[in-house]
C-alpha cells in the first residue's frame, strides 16, 4: 500500500471545498427521498410500486461506480464532482415536470428515470469526494481514518436532515415548489464551488484503462461482498417498509393527520441518519484508531458485523410476538433501530476506512468506485427486497430478511487478510 502523504495547506482547503460540495448535494439527496416517498404514497403506490422508484436510481449507482473511477483516474476529481452536482440540479426539474393526471405506469416509469439520473450524480459525487481524501489526509497515525470517518460522518448527519428538510417542504410547500426550490440552491452551490475550488486534486491521467477498474485485490474484493449484504441490511426495511408502518400507525387519513406523520417520520428518519452520522465520524475515537495498529483494526470487521446481526434478530422475534402494530412494539422498533444505527455506524465507518487503507494511491478512483459500486449494489437488493419483503410478510420476514444478510456479511468480512508484518502502515 502507497503511503499517504502529509496534508499541505492548499490539499486542507480542497479537502474543505469537497467537503462542502457534498454535504450540499447530500442534504437535496437526502431531501428528495423523502419527497418522493411520501408523496407517491400519499397519491396511492404499493409498497413494491414505492420500491420500483427507487430501483434504477440504485442500479444507475452501480454502472456509475463501476465506470466513474476510471472517469475520474483520466479526467480528473474536480470534473466528476461537477458532473454530479450539475446532474442533480437537472434530476430535481425534471422531476417537477411530472404530471399529477398521468397513469400510474407512466407516472413509476418517469420517476424511475428521474432517481436513475439522481443515482448518477450522487454516485459521482461521492467517489470524488471520498477518492479525494485517499489524496489529500495526512500521513500522521490515524490520519486517513479520522478524515474518512469525519466526511461520511458529517456527509450522513446532513443528509439526515434533508430527510426532515425533505418532509417540512412537502407538509408546507408543496411537492412541486420544494424540488424547484433545492434545484436553484443547489445550482447556486455549484457555480459557487466552480469559482472557488482551489488546485489540490488530480487532473487524471490519460493512459488510464477501463479494465483497471476491476480490482484483483483479495481484500478489496471480499470488502465489496461484505458491503453489499451490510447495506442491503440496513435498504431492506430502511427504504420502503419501516416509513409505510410508522405512517399506518400515525396517520389518521385526514390532510392534518397526513402532515402530523410527515413531520413525526421525517424526524425520525432524520433523526437515524444524524445519529449514524455523529457516530460514524466518532469511530476513530471509539475504536482508538490511533493507538492500535491496523492489522487489530482490520481483524475487527467480523467481530462488529457480528454484533449488529443480534439487532434485527432480537426485533424479527419481537415483531413474530406481536399481533399487529401495538405501541410497546413501535417502542421497541425505535429502541432497536437505533441501537442498530450505532453498531452499522461503527461497522460503515470501519468498511469506508478499509477500502481507502487497501487502495493505492495511483489506482485509488478505480478501486472506490469498484467497492461503492458493491455498496449500490447492496442498496439495490435493499431496496427491492424492502417493498417485497414488507408487502408479502410485513415487518418479521423484512427484518428477517436483513438479519439474514447481516450474517452473509460477516462471512465476508472473516475473509479479509491483515497487512503483511513488513508492510504494516502507521
Amino acid at each position: 500500500m502507497t503511503s499517504v502523504q502529509s496534508a499541505r495547506p492548499e490539499g486542507l482547503a480542497a479537502y474543505i471545498a469537497v467537503t462542502a460540495a457534498y454535504w450540499a448535494f447530500m442534504l437535496t439527496d437526502g431531501a428528495l427521498r423523502m419527497l418522493v416517498l411520501l408523496h407517491f404514497h400519499v397519491l396511492g403506490f404499493t409498497p413494491v410500486q414505492l420500491a420500483y422508484l427507487f430501483v434504477l436510481y440504485e442500479f444507475a449507482g452501480m454502472v456509475t461506480n463501476l465506470s466513474a473511477g476510471w472517469i475520474a483516474a483520466r479526467f480528473g476529481l474536480t470534473s466528476t464532482l461537477y458532473a454530479g452536482l450539475g446532474l442533480q440540479v437537472l434530476a430535481l426539474i425534471a422531476l417537477a415536470l411530472l404530471d399529477p393526471g398521468w397513469a400510474v405506469g407512466l407516472s413509476v416509469a418517469y420517476v424511475m428515470l428521474v432517481q436513475g439520473a439522481s443515482g448518477v450524480a450522487k454516485d459521482l459525487a461521492k467517489m470524488s469526494s471520498k477518492s479525494a481524501v485517499k489524496l489529500l489526509a495526512p500521513g500522521a497515525a490515524g490520519g486517513l481514518f479520522r478524515w474518512v470517518a469525519l466526511l461520511t460522518g458529517s456527509k450522513n448527519a446532513v443528509k439526515g436532515l434533508g430527510f426532515l428538510l425533505g418532509a417540512a417542504l412537502l407538509a408546507t410547500l408543496g411537492f412541486v415548489s420544494a424540488v424547484l426550490s433545492m434545484a436553484a440552491v443547489l445550482a447556486m452551490i455549484l457555480i459557487a464551488v466552480v469559482f472557488f475550488m482551489p488546485p489540490g486534486l488530480p487532473k487524471g491521467r490519460k493512459s488510464a484503462r477501463f479494465s483497471e477498474v476491476f480490482s484483483k485485490s483479495a481484500n478489496i474484493n471480499w470488502l465489496s461482498v461484505a458491503r453489499v449484504f451490510l447495506f442491503g441490511a440496513r435498504d431492506v426495511w430502511f427504504v420502503v417498509g419501516l416509513p409505510i408502518y410508522f405512517y399506518a400507525v400515525l396517520s389518521d387519513g385526514t390532510p392534518e393527520g397526513n402532515r402530523a406523520a410527515f413531520f413525526l417520520i421525517g424526524s425520525f428518519m432524520a433523526g437515524w441518519i444524524i445519529l449514524y452520522g455523529m457516530v460514524q465520524a466518532a469511530t476513530p475515537r471509539l475504536l482508538r484508531a490511533g493507538q492500535r495498529r491496523e492489522r487489530t483494526l482490520i481483524r475487527s470487521a467480523r467481530g462488529w458485523a457480528a454484533t449488529l446481526a443480534l439487532v434485527p434478530a432480537a426485533l424479527t422475534v419481537a415483531t413474530l410476538v406481536a399481533s399487529g402494530p401495538q405501541t410497546w412494539l413501535t417502542v421497541t422498533l425505535v429502541t432497536g433501530l437505533l441501537a442498530f444505527g450505532v453498531l452499522f455506524a461503527i461497522n460503515s465507518s470501519l468498511h469506508s476506512w478499509l477500502i481507502l487503507a487497501f487502495s493505492e494511491d495511483e489506482r485509488v478512483t478505480m478501486d472506490v468506485g469498484f467497492y461503492y459500486m458493491a455498496n449500490a449494489g447492496g442498496r439495490l437488493l435493499g431496496t427491492v427486497l424492502s417493498g417485497l419483503t414488507y408487502q408479502i410478510g410485513g415487518l418479521p420476514l423484512m427484518l428477517g430478511t436483513a438479519t439474514v444478510m447481516i450474517a452473509l456479511s460477516v462471512l465476508a468480512a472473516g475473509k479479509l487478510k491483515p497487512f503483511p508484518p513488513d508492510n504494516q502502515p502507521g
